[in-house]
């Protein structure tokens, strides 16, 4: 499927930029994206990647991610019946997933990556997504997001009153988008035309070498010691906490310059502050208190995040060069103007179009969409708190297929791209209805 999509973004965008005279911004709009997606995605995602791939391996040789998948071990084996439930995969996930949901994309992507590697090691069609890859990727897509940190940012820079008040509804919409994106990529994948192939006779009698696994050292066990310097770490956090946003507890003036949010807020800052520090300091410590040799652990992880991403540049370049002509050609606009008909019928508010189709592409052209709705409608008008509802529960479909697949060389997405598609649709009517019951 996601080859008919591209094919058509790239003639479509050069018929409609032909109609309307703008065949120059197609063009530009190609030698933009290109660059972007080397020099703006893909080399500084080698650094973010190494990171935390080395805080990963840190948290799986300390046993931290096994504590956590045997947490959620019996929801993950539903979802995932494919996946050997001590898999390293399963870890993984659920360390993806947390990231996800406390809007931690700066760490959901790398530890997404390693999921998919870990997916693909399972795969019997090498360049074909299982079942389980599309079922991961839709859980992306319709990630229940707990925070969405970004659109309050975007609200509190423009003195929106009430910034924290689309936590409640875009909490609700991602429940909706994510309860649709799996049940949709579980009816997909029992359509006949979205079945894996049958492997061939010789594949099933020769199988492919495959490299030892590493051997696997357990970790030492905490002493009395080490739980009570995790005891004094978590107080010194907490400390952090109350000094960062609720300083007259602890007897401090808070810093001058500061706005002075609500309650509500100021946790929800704080929290977004806190995370990754917490995330890159509490790994390396536990790990270190259960005898682990952690830098050299660390970079042992670290080694595999240039390689990744240098693998991934030629999807992201396909992909966002289709998305760069289309938008440069003035389909997006083309789409909005005949669907508005559509949507005044189905009282879906038609200011809304352009951020509901551009979504799914590009997360900075929704992000620019939504700045202009919050500048021309006010920061707290319903309109507002709905396209910060839709930004906060929906997802870059096409850009976390790109990344996703392409760290694992898959070229046959079979049902991700419908399932990934039922999840934004989703959000996005949710958000609308939930915020009319609300707000309005």
């Amino acid at each position: 499927m996601l080859n008919y999509i591209w094919l058509g973004l790239v003639v479509g965008a050069v018929l409609i930029g032909g109609w309307n005279g703008r065949l120059p911004q197609v063009t530009e709009g190609a030698l933009n994206m290109a660059k972007f997606a080397v020099m703006n995605l893909a080399l500084p995602l080698a650094g973010v990647m190494a990171l935390w791939l080395g805080i990963m391996r840190l948290a799986e040789k300390s046993g931290m991610v096994q504590w956590l998948s045997r947490m959620l071990r019996p929801i993950l084996v539903r979802l995932f019946p494919d996946v050997p439930p001590n898999h390293p995969a399963m870890g993984s996930m659920v360390m993806n997933i947390a990231a996800n949901m406390l809007g931690l994309s700066n760490a959901a992507t790398p530890l997404g990556l390693r999921a998919m590697k870990d997916l693909e090691s399972l795969n019997p069609h090498p360049g074909t997504a299982t079942n389980s890859m599309c079922t991961f990727l839709a859980i992306n897509t319709g990630s229940v997001q707990l925070i969405p940190v970004t659109a309050i940012a975007v609200l509190v820079a423009n003195n929106a009153k009430d910034p924290s008040a689309i936590i409640g509804t875009a909490f609700l919409a991602t429940v909706c988008a994510a309860v649709s994106a799996i049940i949709g990529v579980k009816f997909f994948e029992r359509l006949p035309w979205f079945q894996l192939p049958r492997p061939t006779t010789a594949a099933t009698t020769t199988p492919e070498p495959t490299t030892p696994p590493e051997p696997t050292i357990q970790p030492a066990p905490l002493t009395a010691g080490a739980i009570l310097l995790l005891a004094a770490f978590g107080l010194g956090f907490a400390l952090l906490f109350l000094r960062t946003a609720f300083p007259g507890l602890l007897g401090l003036e808070p810093e001058a310059g500061l706005r002075p949010d609500g309650p509500l807020v100021r946790v929800v800052k704080t929290l977004s502050l806190l995370a990754m520090p917490l995330l890159l300091s509490f790994f390396p410590l536990y790990a270190a208190l259960r005898k682990i040799k952690v830098y050299e652990e660390f970079v042992e992880g670290a080694k595999e995040g240039f390689q990744v991403s240098i693998r991934i540049i030629p999807y992201l370049v396909a992909m966002l060069v289709a998305i760069g002509m289309f938008r440069g050609a003035g389909g997006i606009e083309l789409l909005t103007a005949g669907l508005q008909p559509l949507m005044k019928l189905v009282h879906f508010p038609p200011e809304l179009l352009p951020m509901a189709l551009i979504r799914p592409l590009s997360g900075s052209g929704s992000l620019g969409v939504f700045t202009d709705l919050v500048k021309e409608f006010g920061p707290d008008s319903l309109l507002t708190r709905t396209a910060g509802t839709i930004y906060g529960s929906t997802e870059t479909t096409f850009y976390v297929l790109a990344v996703y697949f392409g760290s694992a060389n898959i070229k046959r997405t079979r049902h991700a791209v419908p399932a990934g598609l039922v999840a934004d649709v989703a959000g996005i009517i949710a958000s609308v209805i939930i915020c009319r019951l609300v707000f309005a």
